[in-house]
């Protein structure tokens, strides 16, 4: 089954229930000038406002596309109005293209559906970087150095979740939303034990400790 992981710049995203059709699974999500807080399990699509809370939607574009994470997504632009100079700028700022506002769940469903009609998950981030570090988000292999390295799939996904955002302070509850385990797990302190195993495969391979404790906070990946 596909699944599209759609996120809004608005609360709608909180309030929509998820889509099923065919092959197709649609969720839906909202995120804030950070973007996205959990890992991006196949193809993302972000609908941008043109005026957000904290920054423009031209902005929210541009740091999408400079976030490796996030770089692959297909980016609408949700205009106030259909403004020639506005559609340009949009365009510019890294959208794929743009529709009137407001949204509501059937626009952005007829949209989805028009995009992906007989397509694959071409918009999802396959490859992360990180230094010498690469992971191939398709086929849950990790690299360093050329040389695979031995991880469960649960473990990659934990490593993937700290490459998206390197050099970051992680909070326990960060990482288990970020899982998407929150309704799972009962004792943050779970989290200790993932990176525990983690840390042990990693040494393994010969990566060494990247992953760094903030005692009381969370955790750092320390990779260039």
């Amino acid at each position: 089954m596909r699944a599209i992981n759609v996120f809004l710049t608005n609360s709608l995203g909180d309030s929509l229930n998820e889509f099923e059709h065919d092959d197709l699974r649609v969720s839906f999500a909202s995120m804030g000038s950070d973007g996205p807080r959990q890992l991006i399990d196949g193809t993302m699509l972000a609908f941008v406002d043109w005026v957000m809370p904290d920054i423009s939607g031209l902005e929210m574009c541009r740091r999408l596309r400079a976030n490796p994470a996030t770089r692959g997504a297909h980016i609408t632009m949700v205009l106030d109005r259909d403004d020639t100079e506005d559609r340009r700028r949009a365009l510019d700022a890294g959208a794929d293209n743009y529709m009137i506002g407001p949204v509501d769940r059937t626009a952005i469903l007829d949209h989805i559906l028009a995009l992906h009609a007989g397509q694959p998950n071409r918009h999802s981030a396959a490859i992360v970087t990180l230094g010498e570090l690469s992971l191939d988000t398709a086929s849950f292999l990790a690299r360093w150095r050329g040389k695979s390295i031995d991880l469960r799939s649960n473990q990659f996904r934990l490593l993937r979740f700290f490459a998206e955002r390197p050099n970051q302070l992680l909070t326990r509850r960060e990482v288990i939303e970020g899982l998407g385990k929150l309704d799972q797990v009962a004792d943050e302190r779970t989290v200790d034990v993932w990176v525990k195993r983690l840390r042990r495969s990693l040494k393994e391979a010969g990566v060494g400790n990247p992953l760094r404790t903030v005692h009381g906070k969370g955790y750092v990946l320390d990779l260039p």
